[in-house]
Order: C-alpha cells, then sequence, then structure tokens
C-alpha cells in the first residue's frame, strides 16, 4: 500500500475499487535463462490512477446520506456516537495526498525494477500517455516525478500525450478516439441491472438495521444509501489515511456484500458480462499493446486514433518503458479483450457471492492498480549450439502473475510471444463484430 498501512488486508478486500493499492503476490523474477528486453507499461503497461474523493454526485449522494443519519435525535448503539459532532468535508474528484504517493512511489519502484532497459540512453526515458481527468493527469505527472528522482534526475520522462481536448498540451485530440478512456461506444450498457438486483438483497436488511438504530430520523435509509454509506468508509480513509469511524459501524460480511455489488457493475459493465461495449472497448488498446510488443505499426479499426499512433512523435515503438495512465472501467475492459481473469470461465451471479471469484475488484483495479505487461528473451542454460533465443510475454496484474492459458502459458506464465499474438484474434479482427453493436440500435 505504498507505505501506508492504515487497516487490515481483509478489509482492504471489502473496499473494491475504492481500495488502495497491494500487491496482490510477490513480484516473481523472470526464470533462470530469460531477461526482461521490454516492458509495455507503467512498470506495466496500464496505470489506474491513484487514491481520489469520490465524484461529485457519489460525494452529493453520500452528504445526503450522512445527513439523514445525523438528523437522528438519538442513537441507540455508542458506535454511532460520532455522528453528533461529525461534519462531512471531503473534496471532490481529485487526488487526495495518498494518491500522489502511490503513483509516486509507483515511478520510483519502476525505475528500481526495470532501469537496465534504458541502456543508459537518457533520450529514449519512459514513453507516458495519460486520459484527459485531471486526477489520470496528476497521476501521470507524479509517476514522471517519482521515476526522475529516483534515477537522481538522470531519466526524466515526461507525459507526451493527453488524449483529451485539451489545448494546452501539444497533443491532443478529441475523446471520440481514445484507448485510454471507457468513451469510444455510444450505445454502451452498464452493470447497474445486476448489481442493483444484488444491492436489494444485501442492502435492504442492513438499511432497516440503521434506521432501527437511529431513533426519530427525517427519512429512512434506503438500500441504495446502504451503498454509499459503505463507500463512505474507504473514501474518508483513503483521504485521512487513516481508519474512518464509518468503517466500524458495518459488519465484516457488509464489505464482502459490498464488494460482489461492485463486482458485478464491473463484469457487466465494461467485462465479460456486457454484450453492448463491454470488453469491445479495450481492443484498441490491445492492438497497440500488440504492435508495442511486435514494433510493428497498429492494426485497428476499432477506438484507436489513427493520427495519434501513425506518428512516431505520438505513438513511438523504439522506447522500453511505456506508460499509461487510465480509469478502472477501461481497464476492466482492457483485460477482459485480452482474456485475462477468465480461467473459470465464470459467469458472476448476481443473486450470491462467489468467494472463489477472479473477478475481484480489490486485486485487480484498486487506486493505483497496475497491469505489467513484459517481453522477454529466453534461451537455454546453459547455451545450446544452434539455439536461437525466443520471445515470451508475460502479464501481472498488481504483482500477481496471470496464468494466461488462452495463449499456451508455462508454470512461469510465460507464453511465447507468436502464441499470444495467435491469442488476441479477438482484438485483431476488431471484435469479431461487437464493435458495430456500439452504433447501430439492436431490433
Amino acid at each position: 500500500m505504498d507505505g501506508v498501512t492504515f487497516a487490515p488486508v481483509q478489509t482492504l478486500h471489502g473496499w473494491a475499487q475504492f481500495s488502495p493499492f497491494y500487491p496482490v503476490r510477490r513480484y516473481r523474477v523472470p526464470p533462470k535463462g530469460c531477461s526482461i528486453t521490454q516492458v509495455n507499461g507503467i512498470s506495466s503497461c496500464l496505470k489506474r490512477h491513484g487514491a481520489r474523493f469520490p465524484t461529485l454526485h457519489s460525494g452529493e449522494r453520500i452528504k445526503s446520506v450522512v445527513d439523514k443519519l445525523k438528523s437522528a435525535k438519538s442513537y441507540i448503539r455508542e458506535d454511532l456516537q460520532f455522528l453528533k459532532d461529525y461534519t462531512y468535508d471531503l473534496g471532490f474528484d481529485d487526488l487526495v495526498a495518498l494518491g500522489a504517493l502511490q503513483s509516486y512511489t509507483a515511478g520510483q519502484l519502476a525505475f528500481t525494477r526495470y532501469s537496465h532497459l534504458l541502456s543508459g540512453d537518457a533520450t529514449l526515458p519512459p514513453f507516458v500517455r495519460s486520459t484527459s481527468s485531471s486526477r489520470v493527469i496528476d497521476s501521470a505527472h507524479n509517476w514522471t516525478s517519482g521515476f526522475s528522482f529516483a534515477s537522481q534526475h538522470r531519466f526524466n520522462p515526461v507525459l507526451s500525450v493527453i488524449m483529451s481536448k485539451d489545448a494546452s498540451y501539444r497533443y491532443s485530440q478529441t475523446s471520440a478516439n481514445n484507448t485510454l478512456a471507457h468513451s469510444g461506444c455510444p450505445l454502451a450498457g452498464d452493470g447497474d441491472e445486476k448489481s442493483d438486483a444484488w444491492v436489494n438483497i444485501y442492502a435492504t436488511p442492513i438499511a432497516k438495521r440503521f434506521n432501527s438504530l437511529a431513533l426519530d430520523m427525517n427519512s429512512n435509509l434506503t438500500a441504495a444509501d446502504v451503498v454509499d454509506l459503505i463507500s463512505l468508509c474507504p473514501f474518508d480513509s483513503v483521504a485521512k489515511q487513516e481508519p474512518s469511524q464509518f468503517c466500524n459501524i458495518f459488519e465484516p460480511e457488509d464489505f464482502t456484500n459490498f464488494e460482489w455489488g461492485m463486482n458485478l457493475d464491473k463484469y457487466y459493465g465494461t467485462g465479460y458480462g456486457q454484450p453492448v461495449g463491454g470488453r469491445v472497448e479495450g481492443v484498441g488498446y490491445v492492438n497497440e499493446l500488440i504492435a508495442r510488443l511486435t514494433n510493428t505499426p497498429v492494426r485497428d479499426n476499432t477506438q484507436t486514433n489513427r493520427t495519434l499512433d501513425s506518428d512516431p512523435a505520438t505513438f513511438p515503438l523504439d522506447r522500453s518503458i511505456f506508460a499509461d495512465f487510465s480509469h478502472d472501467n477501461q481497464m476492466v475492459a482492457i483485460y477482459s479483450a485480452l482474456g485475462l481473469l477468465n480461467e473459470k470461465h465464470e459467469v458472476l451471479d448476481e443473486t450470491r457471492v462467489n468467494p472463489e471469484t477472479e473477478w475481484d475488484t480489490s486485486d485487480v483495479v484498486s487506486f493505483s492498480a497496475e497491469m505489467v505487461v513484459e517481453r522477454l528473451s529466453c534461451a537455454w542454460d546453459p547455451p545450446v549450439a544452434g539455439y536461437k533465443p525466443t520471445e515470451y510475454v508475460r502479464i501481472m496484474i498488481n504483482d500477481a502473475l496471470q496464468p494466461m492459458s488462452f495463449c499456451g502459458a508455462d508454470e512461469n506464465g510465460l507464453c511465447k510471444l507468436s502464441k499470444f499474438v495467435e491469442s488476441q484474434s479477438y482484438a485483431r479482427n476488431d471484435g469479431d463484430g461487437d464493435f458495430e453493436k456500439c452504433f447501430l440500435t439492436q431490433t
């Protein structure tokens, strides 16, 4: 958690996409005989922005729920008494201090782990892109600062491309063709129906519990209110960098159920469960990744920006480290387009929690989450005459090595580069017709 430890891991696991980053596994160095020849990403390809305040609409809802609770004349339980003197004081949208630290620390780690790829050439630092949200831009800048500091300012990466309308940056385009934002599918569906069904199941009893504990309120809490109130626990905690008192008013099972609702929202929003939009919104990024891994031009007919991707100044192939900054929804689409988190071919159930799910939002899209893609060159050890090294790919999400059976990965998570590219037929075929659904009303 980037040096900040203020809550037990089991609690963070119930915080879903609002969990601060934590390594899911210990980073595994390449096996003997293999060396990393390129890292496509942050210390990976893709990184979510750091911890933030609630969004504007979410914050307004949270404050409204807090006001409901504060309107009570008395509370039965002692752990609610703090509400009498509590004032909601969180901001909106922007990074909190912890969020800035997360990206800065990640930049330092990226240098420590991958600086050998830079070959001493300070003219070719990591290439950094972001989408246009201020918290994403700030995260990218914090990462470049951390990388620069760790290198003793020898390598000074800059944010070279912001995929937005922001005219203050040299390279900018409209968000319609943006592989780092969930914006390329006008008719995209969402996960509301599935997640709302689960909220009604688990949160209705919690609402009744609170309504019986806070006496003489102006109005009763609803199931939807409970979701906002639970989310205040992580938001308040990451903002204050200490456990929020709101965390203490819920049971461990409440957080488990809260996270399952968020899992459903992501899976059916931009993941495998969404037939319109969903994983196809990650196709453009996957095709950019293939271009980087194979040192070939981008081939894509979905949401890539052809102008940017065809210009070596805005989409270079001569770098060894690439850093892309995005949002959780888009990361889910990219994971799904790649075929990750699908080893069990699970379909999430909106009526019950699956504790063994691969689709754990705390583990895969936490604040400052990252996906690392490494290209490695592996040879026999000791060398065998006439044997040429083979290129391999491995992927990690929050340092957890992905099994990637879809491309024949071995026990070290290694797929031959050629097999990996072959396995990405969904992206190479522009989503097998799914992209067209984004623009054609279904009849």
